[in-house]
């Protein structure tokens, strides 16, 4: 199967949470493909540095605005139609669901709906960025997109996991009651340059640990998995599906499962640290095991992922070690 691509020169792009780590890497692919960009962020977990090299050029523009609140009026960038409306915006760590739940939750419901709307009005495709968190703790392994998961509804994860699944319903209606042209993409574990240091994800905190020299906190026995992908794979599968006529849910990610004691001392082997694995409480609603099905991703779109845990780690180590000095 081979997408041909279908956004480019001529084409507008709305991005939200465009100064957002894997958003800004999207957004990258979008203006390097001649699209012209419009990223509106209100910057509560993103950066303007993520975006900051794309601002002289005239197909980029940056809003900075809460599309929770809806899309601004004001704004020229926003007054014209756009073609394509991709909806990235929301806080996604585990540090973020205890410091900005309800932050999270109105991202996740009427931010959806306002841009829903407005891709109804534009006749625009719209792609909701979901997550591997749709399926809580999992029962399925690896999990298909078939699979209705396992959430607890009201546990701490639950402002984004349920915020992310009222999103896909949402978006389902849309397509399905007023025609729009829609997909669903369920990211999992992503990693790479521009993600921060303290957001609280395996990745970054292992990293910043490592490179200090500090002890590698371990969260429970480390027996608990997670399939890692470069965000330079992710950044391929999400056009690939915004490119398709495929409505989805469609997993995105990779199937290189790793312990996260065999992620914490493949990274202080990567960083020739010297840091020691330690051990600490276990958070609540960890999940325990967390691998995608890519059967669909391969099948619908010809996705395979190609870079290796080694390779992509160097160079999230390398970015990490030049920013931390």
């Amino acid at each position: 199967m081979k997408v041909a691509p279908r956004f480019g020169p001529g084409h507008r792009v709305l991005v939200t949470g465009g100064a957002g780590f894997v958003p800004s890497h999207l957004v990258d692919s979008l203006v390097a493909r001649g699209c012209t960009v419009v990223v509106l962020d209100n910057f509560v977990t993103g950066s303007k540095d993520n975006v900051a090299h794309l601002l002289e050029k005239p197909t980029f523009t940056l809003v900075e605005a809460d599309i929770s609140d809806g899309l601004p009026d004001h704004h020229p960038a926003l007054a014209e139609r756009f073609d394509a409306i991709l909806h990235m915006a929301s806080p996604a760590s585990p540090t973020d669901f205890a410091t900005l739940p309800v932050e999270i939750l109105r991202v996740g419901s009427v931010g959806t709906l306002h841009l829903l709307d407005r891709a109804v009005a534009d006749g625009a495709r719209f792609l909701m960025a979901s997550t591997s968190e749709a399926y809580g703790d999992p029962k399925e392994h690896p999990q298909r997109e078939t699979y209705w998961g396992n959430v607890n509804p009201i546990g701490v994860r639950s402002v984004y996991d349920e915020a992310k699944r009222f999103s896909e319903a949402a978006t389902m209606a849309y397509h399905r009651y007023r025609g729009l042209d829609a997909a669903i993409v369920r990211i999992f574990n992503t990693y790479g340059p521009r993600m921060r240091p303290d957001d609280g994800r395996a990745i970054p905190t292992f990293i910043s640990q490592a490179l200090r020299g500090e002890p590698i906190t371990v969260h429970g026995t480390g027996n608990q998995t997670r399939s890692i992908c470069y965000v330079e794979d992710l950044v391929r599968g999400i056009l690939l599906l915004l490119d398709s006529t495929e409505t989805g849910p469609v997993n995105c990610g990779t199937e290189h499962e790793l312990t996260m004691r065999q992620l914490a001392e493949l990274i202080v082997a990567l960083s020739e640290s010297t840091s020691q694995v330690t051990y600490v409480t276990r958070a609540a609603d960890d999940p325990e095991m967390r691998r995608p099905d890519l059967t669909l991703a391969r099948e619908l779109l010809g996705y395979e992922p190609s870079v290796a845990p080694e390779d992509g780690l160097r160079r999230t180590i390398e970015h990490f070690r030049a920013r931390l000095g």
